[in-house]
């Protein structure tokens, strides 16, 4: 048996055969982790407008326009988060031996 197939066999004597679902906690960790998936991407937009506002490629009503809708952006993020009942620190997942995703 070689190391993957000890593994597997490991882990199913560990987990359950049957998994254990909630409504009200299956919506909410799909919500956790659709806004976990967006933030990231909002950030990634961030940085890259910043960017690209550094460099003066843009106009000052695009940097005008870009800086809205990312404000706007993050205020939805925020009023989702607090619907769900979620904190910012839950979004960021731990990636284990990679670290923290946000």
């Amino acid at each position: 048996m070689d190391e993957t197939e000890q593994l597997l066999a490991t882990a199913a004597g560990v987990l359950p055969t049957r998994l254990e679902t909630d409504a009200d906690t299956v919506e909410r960790d799909l919500m956790k982790l659709v806004l976990t998936v967006v933030e990231l991407l909002r950030q990634l937009m961030e940085r890259q407008a910043l960017r690209r506002v550094e460099e003066g490629g843009l106009t000052e009503t695009q940097e005008e326009r870009l800086g809205l809708t990312l404000m706007l952006l993050e205020e939805r993020l925020t009023e989702l988060r607090e619907r769900y009942g979620l904190s910012a620190e839950e979004l960021n997942l731990d990636l284990g031996p990679l670290g923290t995703l946000l």
